[in-house]
């Protein structure tokens, strides 16, 4: 199963849902973000789609991916 988490490229945080009411919002930690994984590509697009701004530069990232050597370039 994929993992996927949606990352600003302009301040590096990640969009998870609140802890108070689930609404989706931008948080520093990866720890915090872990609500966030989504194991659907349609899902975090649709989340980018409905919560970002042009300004946020959103990025999704495939967990699995990091480490590998399909891993993100540098």
């Amino acid at each position: 199963m994929a993992r996927f988490l949606i990352q600003s490229q302009t301040t590096g945080r990640f969009l998870a849902p609140s802890l108070s009411d689930g609404q989706p919002e931008w948080v520093s930690s990866l720890k915090q973000a872990g609500g966030g994984v989504m194991s659907e590509m349609e899902d975090a697009l649709q989340l980018i789609q409905d919560h970002c701004d042009f300004d946020d530069l959103p990025q999704v990232v495939d967990l699995d991916r990091l480490g590998t050597l399909q891993d993100y370039p540098a």
